[in-house]
């Protein structure tokens, strides 16, 4: 059984780097070009949407978001090409930096961030504003 999941994480590598191909490659049609592009971006990505040491959230995207979209990509690009994509996926040596995927995810990150503040900055100015006068006396 563990060499099953062994195998079947190695052929998820290999075809997030075919999809990293194919989102580069003139002959995918548009919509497979975008939506291989935004998927092996987060795949290739170092910084996650969801951070690892959050409990069970955590390893969701790696278990079942990156699969689940790398699969229905997969399904709109042509099968003669993606096999090509594949065979020069296994050829290649390491896998392709997706800096697109970085500053796409440090952008949500940073987004979130600020929203939280201004969220919470909001809350607290209404809380001093109904409750802080006598604070300032």
């Amino acid at each position: 059984m563990f060499d099953r999941a062994k195998a079947w994480a190695k052929s998820l590598k290999r075809d997030v780097v075919a999809l990293w191909i194919a989102a580069r490659d003139s002959r995918t049609p548009w919509y497979a070009k975008l939506s291989a592009g935004a998927v092996a971006a987060y795949a290739l990505s170092p910084i996650d949407l969801i951070p690892d040491f959050i409990p069970i959230l955590g390893y969701l995207d790696d278990l079942l978001i990156v699969p689940m979209g790398v699969l229905l990509v997969i399904k709109l690009i042509p099968a003669p090409l993606m096999a090509e994509f594949r065979a020069l996926a296994s050829s290649r040596e390491g896998k392709p930096a997706s800096i697109g995927g970085i500053i796409f995810i440090a952008s949500i990150w940073l987004a979130s961030l600020f929203v939280a503040a201004w969220w919470l900055g909001t809350l607290t100015g209404n809380w001093l504003g109904e409750h802080g006068a006598g604070l300032r006396d």
